[in-house]
């Protein structure tokens, strides 16, 4: 029985799994928004947010905790520097998940999955003189 047991396996041995993850995280920290998997992005919710939350404190001791689950160092610079202090104040609930679909070839359900409430470099529209 199945009883209580949390996480998904997505088909993958314990390394490729923990890889998979490593990677999903760094192109959201990167883009973030990616398109992906449901089970994948639920997956990397659960993944990602405990890691912004340690971002958040700032010190060494979570940066070191940060690069065992990445171990890219821009990477997390990134992540402690720009978007942990976008949630300085946000109690969880860093990321947003939204259903796309169905993926055309295989019909795999499809979602995006960005960060809440990130500074968006907007550019104001120039209206066009007629």
């Amino acid at each position: 029985m199945r009883h209580r047991k949390s996480g998904r396996k997505l088909g993958r041995k314990v390394a490729h799994r923990k890889a998979l993850m490593s990677n999903l995280a760094m192109a959201l920290i990167s883009n973030k928004k990616i398109k992906t998997t449901d089970p994948k992005a639920k997956e990397l919710r659960s993944f990602i947010e405990p890691l912004i939350t340690r971002a958040k404190k700032g010190d060494v001791h979570s940066r070191r905790q940060v690069l065992k689950h990445i171990s890219h160092k821009p990477t997390v610079r990134e992540l402690f520097n720009v978007i942990a202090p976008n949630f300085s104040e946000r109690n969880g609930g860093y990321t947003r998940i939204t259903k796309l679909g169905f993926r055309d070839n295989d019909c795999a359900p499809i979602s995006t999955i960005e960060f809440v409430d990130m500074v968006k470099d907007i550019v104001p529209e120039s209206k066009s003189e007629k």
